[in-house]
């Protein structure tokens, strides 16, 4: 398990995260976001426990984003199968999400939402995974959010399956500062 508590003077966030069966309990004070979170979990397999408040919506999903990215970063196994991708139908919203998880951060979206974007962006960042939301089709943005919370959720599933096997033709990477 894993606890990251992240403290600035405009956010106040703590995040535990565990490899498990997918619990989710979130409470940021933003109902759309906890909705988000809940599906992520459930879909990773990842037991995510949130508690957020902050002044601002932006500075506050940014937060949670890098808070729960640093997590993840930190439960990553030394095995894992380092790939996944998937993609999630929701009504009208066609959704695909590839991930690596080998250590580079970049994300190449864009969601139809600027927030959720920024989350995208942000969990990239501080978890150093690789991140493509591409979106098929669709036209309502809760939808397509929603596709893009579940595909990113299966494609890491995948991706945190514990191999026993280094995925990288550089073999295990080592870096020590002196």
């Amino acid at each position: 398990m894993t606890v990251i508590n992240r403290e600035t003077s405009e956010t106040s966030v703590r995040v535990q995260l565990s490899v498990g069966t997918g619990a989710a309990k979130a409470n940021t004070g933003i109902a759309f976001l906890d909705h988000m979170l809940t599906a992520l979990s459930r879909y990773s397999g990842l037991d995510i426990d949130v508690t957020a408040r902050g002044d601002l919506r932006h500075h506050l999903i940014e937060d949670v984003a890098l808070t729960l990215g640093r997590a993840f970063r930190e439960s990553i196994p030394s095995g894992a199968a380092r790939y996944g991708s998937r993609t999630v139908p929701m009504d009208d919203a066609l959704v695909q999400a590839s991930v690596d998880i080998g250590g580079r951060p970049y994300y190449e979206g864009p969601l139809p939402s600027g927030l959720y974007d920024h989350w995208m962006r942000s969990f990239s960042d501080e978890s150093r995974s690789t991140i493509h939301i591409v979106v098929l089709r669709g036209t309502d943005r809760h939808h397509i959010i929603e596709a893009a919370f579940k595909a990113l959720g299966l494609a890491l599933r995948d991706a945190l399956i514990d191999t026993g096997a280094t995925f990288s033709t550089k073999g295990s990477v080592s870096v020590r500062a002196e």
